[in-house]
């Protein structure tokens, strides 16, 4: 384990490599609409947009383990944090191809950073997981709520260009990257200390491992439903973009409050069942008012659905340690959880694109929220239970 004189600048790093991994996702939606616009893309088009990314998350988590193994953990997380910072900017020459090729490398570079940190957190802060866990939810849910919010802004202030705000985003993941590179300098030259190793046939067969990673994926897949369409949604119901754009923010932001405690509080407890069920109703409930309430209370709504977020995803990853009896298969479980997790998210978004195209209204996001909420209730309740996966 590190010592711990040097674990302020190894923290300092974590924070700033988590606040990196949403605002690509997150600040997206608030300029959707004026993408459309000036691309000609339909809302499947745009859904595309906002499914690829996540698609990304999944499939880059099952590459990371092996990238780890090919040139070890800090290498492995400076690429992806370059990989992330370049596809960022791409987005910033503002047609269709480069949009999508940008969306895709940011996503591959967020999907391998997702698993490595975990692993970071760990090896280099093992005595402190339940708080350094929290630290990390925040950072990540800051960075979502600060994307959100701030990209309509950006636009408004590079002269109304929507290219120009999001190619900004690359500008954070270079600190990040700068700083870590500093941080890990010391270590580059020599081989990982937890080396990759591929998923086990025996986790992949493993009913708890499963039920992880379906609580996992189902409260992504609520999350990123928020991050691609909440904001258009509420421009149809009468928003201003600005406005829309803040309350995505408020709800992501609300996220900051409660990321902390929650994973300090459950890891005290004997099962995290009712904690987990509890959470992801939250955020369930917090769509569907934001979906169908009247507008003047979307703000509470945008908070209970924010808190409801905050505390599932941390409990979301917290999981991944508790169910697993020792690091490494904690570290197989959280690519599998993942990698998996993160394909069964990108369906979200792309389920409420073509429904909103089939039907030209939100009906269909209804159902989805109210399905995929209960649905992560059941899968929460059962990966709560104190008992270990078999990997």
């Amino acid at each position: 384990m590190t010592q711990r004189h040097d674990r302020l600048p190894l923290a300092v790093a974590i924070v700033l490599i988590a606040f990196n991994l949403r605002p690509a996702l997150s600040g997206f939606a608030p300029v959707v609409k004026e993408v459309m616009a000036d691309t000609g893309l339909s809302a499947a088009g745009a859904s595309v947009m906002s499914t690829a990314p996540v698609i990304c998350l999944g499939l880059f988590a099952a590459v990371a383990p092996w990238l780890v193994r090919q040139v070890g953990l800090e290498r492995a997380a400076l690429l992806a944090l370059a990989t992330l910072a370049i596809g960022t900017a791409l987005r910033g020459f503002g047609n269709v191809t480069t949009l999508i090729l940008g969306s895709l490398a940011a996503g591959a570079g967020i999907g391998v950073t997702n698993v490595l940190l975990p692993g970071l957190l760990k090896r280099d802060f093992a005595d402190k997981a339940p708080l350094m866990t929290g630290i990390y939810s925040m950072a990540l849910c800051l960075g979502a709520a600060i994307g959100a919010g701030a990209t309509a802004p950006l636009r408004d202030a590079t002269g109304g260009s929507w290219r120009l705000a999001l190619a900004l985003w690359s500008v954070p993941a270079l600190l990040a990257f700068g700083v870590a590179a500093w941080v890990w300098s010391g270590r580059l030259g020599r081989p990982s200390s937890q080396p990759g190793r591929a998923l086990g046939g025996r986790l992949w067969r493993d009913p708890l491992a499963w039920q992880v990673t379906l609580y996992m994926g189902l409260q992504s897949m609520l999350a990123y439903s928020v991050f691609g369409w909440m904001a258009p949604i509420l421009r149809d119901r009468g928003d201003s973009p600005t406005t829309a754009g803040l309350v995505v923010s408020i709800s992501v932001l609300s996220q900051v409050g409660f990321t902390l405690p929650a994973p300090i509080l459950a890891a005290r407890m004997r099962s995290q069942s009712k904690a987990a069920a509890v959470l992801v109703l939250c955020s369930a409930g917090g769509i569907l008012g934001l979906l169908v309430a009247p507008l003047w209370l979307q703000w509470c709504f945008a908070v209970l659905l924010g808190l409801g977020m905050g505390g599932a995803f941390s409990l979301a990853v917290l999981m991944m340690v508790l169910r697993a009896p020792n690091g490494m298969v904690a570290g197989r479980l959280s690519s599998m959880a993942q990698s998996c997790g993160y394909l069964i998210a990108s369906t979200g978004p792309l389920l409420i694109g073509l429904a909103h195209d089939a039907t030209g209204d939100w009906r269909g996001a209804t159902v989805l929220v109210a399905t995929a909420g209960a649905a992560a209730a059941v899968a929460g309740w059962l990966a709560g239970r104190n008992r270990f996966v078999k990997g």
